[in-house]
């Protein structure tokens, strides 16, 4: 396999773009996708078999059933750094080793009903915050560790928007070559 094939698998709708300067239609279409997307999520694997769901959806990569978990423990992390930054000044969030996580016996083997669940109360969740921030509030931002970068509330939900894509693009894409579509 190519490098450019083992690209596309891993980002098969690309990296997340920030544009620049991020408007007001921007967010609106960003919070859409993120209200959409925990019932197009559950709608595409809720039929999966077990078999299926232990599938990787690319060489070397996680599991349907793991790339659901992370979703899930991925936006829940999100969603916790958008409370800290409307609540503090540029506060020093927590990273955490998603690969790691990944591997735990609940992400490898825990029904994903239980985060298709919790993907949608998240969402609400997180819909309904960013719905009631201000302008200004878009403007707020957290540190990440990793980077050492400030990330702004607006690209944070940008990249979410993109990231919750980005996964279903991970599972669609296996379904598809494997004839489950």
């Amino acid at each position: 396999m190519t490098e450019q094939e083992l690209y596309k698998l891993r980002y098969p709708i690309g990296q997340f773009e920030c544009p620049n300067p991020i408007t007001e239609a921007h967010i609106m279409d960003w919070i859409e996708t993120l209200e959409q997307f925990p019932i197009r999520f559950e709608a595409l694997v809720k039929h999966l078999s077990k078999k299926q769901l232990d599938t990787p959806y690319r060489p070397e990569g996680w599991t349907i059933r793991q790339v659901v978990h992370h979703v899930s423990d991925s936006h829940h992390h999100s969603y916790t750094r958008f409370k800290w930054a409307l609540t503090e000044n540029k506060p020093l969030i927590k990273a955490y080793d998603e690969a790691l996580w990944a591997e735990l016996d609940d992400s490898k083997n825990s029904p994903i009903q239980m985060s298709l669940e919790h993907i949608k109360a998240i969402h609400y969740k997180l819909v309904n915050l960013l719905r009631s921030m201000s302008k200004e509030d878009f403007s707020k931002s957290f540190i990440h560790p990793e980077t050492d970068s400030e990330v702004l509330l607006s690209y944070n939900t940008g990249n979410y928007a993109w990231h919750s894509n980005h996964h279903y693009a991970h599972v669609e894409n296996i379904m598809k070559s494997k004839g489950w579509l």
